[in-house]
């Protein structure tokens, strides 16, 4: 089961970098700098909004399919509504976890994984539900750690 490891909440960046409108081939060529289109903030590419936004930590492999890994940061923001479909971390009884949220016609309330190792969580009678936010977008460090 995916679980949230660790949370930060966003403060908003002042700086920005640049971006390159040429869009490079996962091949050998090297962008130029005609090809700068112009510095852009990562809030804004985001739309990341303090303090509605915050950073989590996937923890498992349960969101695989959908291309969260462990380890991957994910922000979220927590002033979305998850709808079905939504990637959405919870808590479940004071457990904290990150799935694929679906509300059925009937009102039940499945929490799914993107792999087939684990099974969904129903929401059942009794159990205590707290949404903490939409995944928004989910990050990876590429380089050796």
């Amino acid at each position: 089961m995916a679980r949230v490891t660790a949370i930060y909440d966003h403060v908003p960046g002042t700086s920005s970098v640049p971006i390159y409108s040429y869009r490079v081939p996962a091949g050998f060529p090297s962008p130029a700098q005609d090809h700068i289109e112009g510095p852009i903030s990562l809030d804004e590419l985001m739309n990341l909004r303090a303090p509605h936004t915050f950073y989590a930590r996937c923890g498992g492999e349960s969101l695989t399919g959908i291309g969260i890994f462990e380890g991957d940061l994910m922000v979220v923001d927590r002033s979305i509504e998850p709808s079905t479909g939504s990637v959405a971390i919870v808590s479940v009884n004071g457990d904290p976890i990150v799935k694929i949220f679906t509300k059925r016609k009937d009102g039940q309330i499945v929490l799914e994984s993107a792999n087939e190792r684990f099974p969904p969580r129903y929401i059942l009678e009794g159990d205590e539900l707290a949404i903490w936010g939409v995944v928004e977008y989910s990050v990876r460090f590429h380089g050796k750690a």
